[in-house]
């Protein structure tokens, strides 16, 4: 259960080209500032690759390895082939990350898992809102205001989005 992961775990949910990267990786660094370590849990589509043909990891991993873990001096990234063919559970993949090196997990996509969600929304995509059909959706987050009794933030405001998230946090931490 993500309720029970020992640290908080925010969703940040949309359709495709609302702006969820754009608007975290402007939070990100206001909430790093305030002493906030972020882990980050991004949904991607099906193929994606972090290496690259030409290296050594890759060639590897093309080879058969079905795990491959690349580490240096700064950083470290462990690629697991998964021959699955849907998406791995947001429960499962929590339990790759280390919870004793950060004090919240901000979730990008897997928007049908219930967490609770901050939804991005920007009437120009073309799409509607998720709040009214998804429980777990806790605020907008928007260029424009919106028809809810949700807490809503301007989407041009990151700094009123980090202390939303700073509040969530110390709310759901245990103690």
């Amino acid at each position: 259960m993500i309720q029970d992961f020992p640290i908080p775990v925010l969703g940040f949910a949309a359709w495709s080209g609302a702006g969820k990267t754009t608007l975290l990786t402007r939070v990100i660094p206001l909430l790093r500032e305030r002493g906030l370590r972020c882990a980050l849990l991004k949904h991607a589509h099906h193929m994606f690759d972090i290496d690259h043909p030409g290296k050594d990891s890759y060639a590897l991993r093309k080879a058969g390895a079905e795990q491959v873990l690349i580490a240096s001096r700064r950083r470290w990234a462990l690629t697991v082939e998964d021959e699955r063919d849907n998406d791995p559970a947001l429960r499962d993949l929590l339990s790759h990350l280390d919870a004793t090196r950060a004090d919240l997990v901000l979730v990008e996509g897997f928007k049908g898992e219930r967490m609770p969600k901050l939804e991005i929304h920007r009437p120009s995509v073309g799409k509607p809102l998720l709040y009214p059909d998804d429980p777990d959706i806790i605020a907008v987050v928007s260029d424009t205001p919106l028809p809810t009794s949700l807490t809503q933030l301007d989407i041009d405001d990151p700094a009123a989005v980090a202390d939303f998230i700073i509040a969530f946090q110390r709310a759901h931490t245990p103690r």
